[in-house]
């Protein structure tokens, strides 16, 4: 594997980083401690901060793998320090991302670190180069269900345990979506090195767009059901049920007044 050079500073975790783990650390103690008046704001801002935190590292993932690939430069674009302000397209890595959780309960892909994939030599390479994103989700689900199939929920309060909950189905949801090999998102990226060259000439013009078709599909109803019950029959299997991600939803939107049955189960 090609060595990989950068200056320290290239390395240096940002202060930007530094502080949304900090929001991450202070309201999941809220959150655990039930100090916060309104639980539903600490859920919110736990929840939010820690979903961008997971969106750092799926891009970190991506430029890190990169760099010891032999793309060299993404130290000095500055994607390995964390910090979501130095990404492409800060808008569609983190902004979008966080308002579909607000609107919808879903984990948009997010994504702009810019691999220079002519420095990248093997196939293989250029597969995990696009797989460590979706990976660090799954490896993200893996620590928030942790709780649940190790079946070590004694003393956890349980509005934490609906955070995690609901924290865990953002991470399944951006991690499916993330590896369907649709043109513009990370699976599509894993098989492209596999395909011929005038079947890649070909599906190039609809990258941009891949991303909005796969959720105008999931406007429909029949898509719909089955990518969540996908999603559902997954957490099923982490140990999670249907009531923990309900209660986390709700209380994750305390701007439309907490489900009276999670408030009580709390």
């Amino acid at each position: 594997m090609t060595t990989a050079t950068t200056r320290r500073g290239d390395r240096r975790i940002s202060p930007v980083f530094v502080g949304i783990l900090a929001v991450t650390a202070v309201t999941g103690w809220a959150t655990w401690s039930g100090f916060a008046e309104q639980p539903g704001v600490a859920v919110f801002l736990f929840v939010t901060a820690a979903w961008i935190v997971s969106l750092c590292l799926h891009e970190y993932a991506h430029a890190r793998t990169a760099l010891h690939s032999g793309d060299i430069t993404v130290g000095e674009k500055g994607y390995l320090t964390l910090n979501p302000l130095k990404y492409t397209h800060a808008l569609l890595s983190i902004v979008l991302p966080v308002i579909f959780v607000i609107m919808g309960g879903i984990g948009l892909p997010g994504g702009a670190v810019f691999i220079e994939r002519g420095r990248i030599r093997g196939r293989w390479r250029h597969s995990l180069v696009s797989a460590a994103g979706p990976l660090t989700n799954v490896l993200f689900a893996a620590v928030c269900t942790a709780p649940f199939w190790l079946d070590a929920l004694d003393g956890v309060p349980a509005r934490f345990r609906y955070a995690l909950a609901f924290l865990a189905l953002l991470q399944v949801t951006a991690a499916i979506l993330n590896f369907l090999p649709v043109p513009g998102l990370d699976g599509y990226g894993v098989l492209e090195p596999w395909l011929s060259s005038s079947v890649k000439r070909q599906v190039e013009p609809f990258a941009p767009f891949g991303l909005l078709f796969v959720f105008a599909l999931l406007w429909v109803p029949s898509v719909n059901n089955v990518f969540f019950d996908a999603v559902d029959a997954v957490l099923r299997g982490l140990g999670i049920n249907d009531l923990d991600t309900y209660c986390g939803q709700s209380l994750f939107r305390f701007w439309q007044g907490t489900d009276e049955f999670c408030s009580v189960s709390s």
